[in-house]
């Protein structure tokens, strides 16, 4: 089985990795850079899950592969209160595509601030932590949790919400056919 996520993000990679692995030892992973098609900061729940849709279906355009992930980060403002919200896909090589969401958490309000004037929370947090691409390890949630949740453990339960439902599709076509 070829899988392939649409990223060079370590975090997310990790995270695909990690947990289709455990569902599909025999699978073989690739990673490639696609584009969004949506803002380098996505600021709503339905721009990130747009974002997240895209990466999977321009990496399944670029790799022909049985499974395509695209994960995705943003931010979303409710009642005055920035969350960061993040959001993941498959598509599927009959052209299904799943999408599922994952944890949400509030952003200090100075980091708020910065992305209502139109930065994006990754270089913010590398100025905030004088961490260079924290992107890649811990992640913002993982600084605003105290390390008690790393980024690529925040996608991994994404990746894992899919992957379940991927295996549920899998079960319920397989018996559809008998």
């Amino acid at each position: 089985m070829k899988v392939a996520v649409g990223t060079k993000n370590k975090a997310k990679v990790g995270a695909v990795e990690a947990i289709v692995k455990q569902f599909f030892p025999e699978a073989t992973i690739e990673s490639i850079d696609v584009p969004s098609d949506v803002s380098i900061q996505p600021f709503s729940n339905e721009e990130t899950r747009q974002g997240a849709i895209n990466r999977a279906r321009n990496t399944m355009m670029k790799t022909n592969a049985d499974i395509t992930f695209g994960l995705e980060g943003g931010v979303d403002e409710i009642e005055g209160t920035m969350y960061c919200c993040n959001w993941g896909a498959v598509n599927l090589k009959d052209g299904t595509i799943i999408a599922s969401s994952g944890a949400q958490f509030a952003l200090p309000e100075e980091i708020a601030r910065e992305l209502r004037i139109g930065k994006e929370l990754g270089p913010v947090m590398d100025v905030y932590t004088n961490i260079e691409n924290i992107r890649h390890h811990q992640g913002a949630v993982g600084i605003f949790t105290h390390n008690l949740i790393d980024r690529k453990a925040m996608f991994e339960h994404i990746v894992k919400l899919l992957v379940g439902q991927v295996l549920f599709k899998m079960s319920r076509d397989q018996n559809e056919q008998m």
